[in-house]
């Protein structure tokens, strides 16, 4: 129904663009001249969400800052938090909350590196600079969540657009990493930036509750127009030759089209959608953890879910959230609990707090590894969030056949 006005369109043939055939590999050559084919022992390499995992990037909190009040940030958050926006856009978040996170996505750091895991971290920036292009100007927001903008496709990784103007700069935070791992032979692909002028986004956009969210998005009305290409990475989720996307208020049918022509032939993009009153970012709503096993939302149904039934996988309904009501979630919601990061098929890093979802994954014969990011949840996101896999240990298959 989402879809019916691009059905044409999103149902034709396509065609894969092709990368840059050698790299520069500085991690090998000393005097930076020779040039390689992309090693074998390339550090980037990641098809699903669940093989061994080896690398990955962590988000920093530190400088943190709350994004203006902008229209394509009412439309991402709740009424409730609207003064909130409206009183500290563009300054720092609550500073007592944010050491509070930065302790524990350290505490998370040290963690995965006990559990064998190299992990990296992009460079703190600062978020509270005015900036103006020709067609906006704003301030950042920060470099915590790198999930939402960098996505790992095999040895290629993917810089996403992004579609808030508060985050138009943030790829600045990872340039120096994904630079090393170019080197070292790693594919690396900028999708087109976007102007975000006052085009891309429906000024008008009518939300009043909840109830209007809903109509909305079943009407496929977003904030977000189809004005120019525009995606977070976070719509994405993978599962080897297939990759799951929605549309969203920050991804756009054009973002998603410009991402199944670049990963055609070898990738195929399905676009899924929810009964979701807000959809931004599908790792809280479908979280795939296993070869045929995701984690189904049971607030957000997906529309599509018989297809996934039919070809032989098992959905799981997760257990409803422990997180309080009082507890700030300035750009999220409870359902960041699902938000989990797989370790492996039997390892999963799961909020310490939430009892219920540990149970349920002990039942399914996944150890838990449990750690507490109450705080960094508040700014928008949970270990699934605050990641980006850059190296499993796996090879690429089909798991929807």
């Amino acid at each position: 129904k989402l879809g019916r006005g691009f059905t044409g369109w999103v149902q034709r043939s396509f065609q894969s663009t092709q990368a840059a055939t050698a790299s520069q590999n500085t991690c090998a050559a000393v005097d930076n001249k020779a040039t390689s084919p992309v090693p074998k022992d390339c550090p980037v390499c990641s098809y699903n969400e669940w093989d061994p995992l080896e690398e990955v990037i962590v988000g920093r909190a530190e400088n943190a800052c709350v994004p203006p009040f902008s229209v394509e940030v009412k439309a991402n958050t709740y009424e409730k938090y609207w003064g909130f926006y409206q009183k500290f856009g563009g300054q720092s978040f609550p500073k007592d909350h944010l050491k509070k996170a930065i302790a524990e996505i350290e505490e998370m750091c040290n963690i995965l590196k006990r559990e064998g895991i190299i992990v990296k971290r992009p460079d703190p920036i600062d978020c509270s600079v005015k900036y103006k292009t020709p067609d906006f100007e704003s301030t950042g927001m920060y470099a915590a969540m790198p999930r939402d903008i960098l996505l790992v496709v095999g040895n290629e990784i993917i810089e996403a657009p992004m579609a808030w103007r508060a985050r138009f700069f943030e790829y600045r935070a990872y340039r120096r990493i994904i630079k090393d791992y170019f080197n070292c032979g790693a594919k690396w692909t900028t999708a087109p930036k976007p102007t975000m002028a006052d085009e891309l986004y429906d000024q008008d956009y009518p939300i009043r509750s909840v109830e209007d969210r809903h109509k909305l998005a079943a009407q496929g009305k977003f904030v977000t127009t189809e004005f120019e290409p525009c995606f977070d990475a976070a719509d994405f989720i993978r599962a080897g030759r297939d990759i799951f996307v929605q549309r969203s208020q920050v991804t756009n049918y054009m973002g998603i089209e410009w991402m199944r022509r670049h990963l055609a032939p070898d990738y195929r993009v399905h676009i899924i959608s929810f009964k979701d009153p807000n959809p931004m970012h599908i790792d809280a709503t479908f979280n795939i953890i296993g070869p045929g096993l995701v984690l189904s939302n049971p607030d957000r149904p997906c529309y599509q879910i018989e297809l996934f039934k039919k070809a032989g996988w098992t959905v799981i309904r997760p257990p409803v959230p422990l997180i309080p009501d009082d507890h700030p979630l300035w750009m999220s919601s409870k359902w960041l609990s699902m938000n989990v990061l797989m370790l492996d098929e039997k390892r999963v890093m799961v909020d310490a707090n939430e009892t219920s979802i540990q149970k349920m994954f002990e039942n399914l014969g996944i150890s838990t590894i449990k750690v507490n990011i109450r705080h960094a949840n508040s700014l928008g996101g949970g270990f699934h969030c605050w990641t980006c896999d850059i190296r499993r240990r796996g090879t690429l298959q089909s798991y929807f056949d």
